[in-house]
């Protein structure tokens, strides 16, 4: 139930697109291709949701890593424990105020790129090859889809990657939220936007969580097999000026594990991004950047 007495397990499926991400980056079939377009823009510009379909299995592997993580013994653990003030680092939200609202969840959120951090090494000298091999493919995915993002709108194609600036940054959220009594009460992760350019989710195979409001009521995204969930974020309505959407979205809990893993792709800290609609429509942002953004949400 939610605070209002319903049932999570009883809202409707949200019907998210599909999109192949080889149809996305291909040059052939021109028709297929701008049908894919079309596909990509109805969705971002009315929900901001789409199910990006790979035929890999580098995800699963990503998640199998995520499992042992979260099941190493408490001490392993804390040996990648959040800094005071800092975002890296395992751990939970990061308290602000007395009132604050929690979530239910264990987390570790780790940026891979730039790579300097010290968390980003750590991880990588666990698992090096699943989490280089993962993120490293999933920064060309990235790419292709903003690039297609531009190319709906009839926009050149680097108009949108241009402004991530040379040195973007990727964070990686891992999270285990376990098993909850209070399902009418407790959330895995309240309402909220994402400050993020892009995300990318990985929802566990068996246990759905995600659930998103379209015309005032809440719906359960559905599982898909070999797909992973792609949302705009803030950054991204902004460069489009409000015609992609940075939707809302929370996570309910559930009485089993549940883990997911979202990636976020987002300008360089300081640098200056703005609408590339700003003389063809009303330009209803202002000029900023990630930093000033960002930090309104940790």
């Amino acid at each position: 139930m939610d605070g209002n007495g319903i049932n999570f397990s009883t809202l409707p499926y949200l019907e998210v697109p599909t999109s192949d991400i080889g149809l996305l980056g291909s040059s052939s079939s021109l028709f297929l291709v701008e049908e894919e377009f079309k596909k990509l823009r109805s969705a971002l510009s009315s929900f901001g949701y789409i199910q990006v379909v790979t035929k890999s299995r580098r995800s699963r592997h990503f998640l199998d890593v995520t499992r042992k993580f979260f099941k190493l013994p408490l001490d392993e653990k804390k040996k990648y424990s959040r800094e005071e003030n800092e975002i890296d680092g395992y751990g939970n939200n990061i308290i602000y105020t007395e009132n604050q609202t929690l979530d239910w969840n264990d987390r570790l959120l780790s940026s891979f790129a730039p790579w300097e951090h010290e968390e980003a090494r750590k991880m990588a000298s666990n698992s090096q090859e699943t989490f280089l091999e993962f993120t490293s493919k999933l920064q060309l995915m990235n790419e292709i889809i903003v690039k297609a993002m531009a190319k709906s709108l009839k926009l050149e194609k680097h108009s949108f990657l241009d402004q991530f600036g040379k040195n973007p940054i990727s964070l990686t959220r891992l999270k285990f939220c376990p098993p909850c009594p209070w399902l009418d009460c407790v959330l895995a992760a309240k309402p909220h936007g994402d400050a993020s350019g892009t995300t990318y989710l990985l929802q566990d195979k068996e246990v759905e969580g995600l659930q998103v409001p379209k015309d005032d009521q809440w719906y359960r995204v559905p599982l898909t097999p070999d797909a992973i969930v792609f949302n705009c974020g803030d950054q991204l309505e902004i460069m489009t000026n409000g015609i992609f959407k940075s939707p809302i979205h929370r996570v309910v809990t559930n009485k089993e594990k549940e883990r997911t893993v979202a990636l976020f792709f987002s300008p360089e800290l300081t640098i200056k991004f703005e609408s590339e609609f700003e003389f063809q429509i009303l330009h209803i942002y202002h000029r900023s950047n990630y930093e000033n953004i960002y930090y309104q949400y940790i």
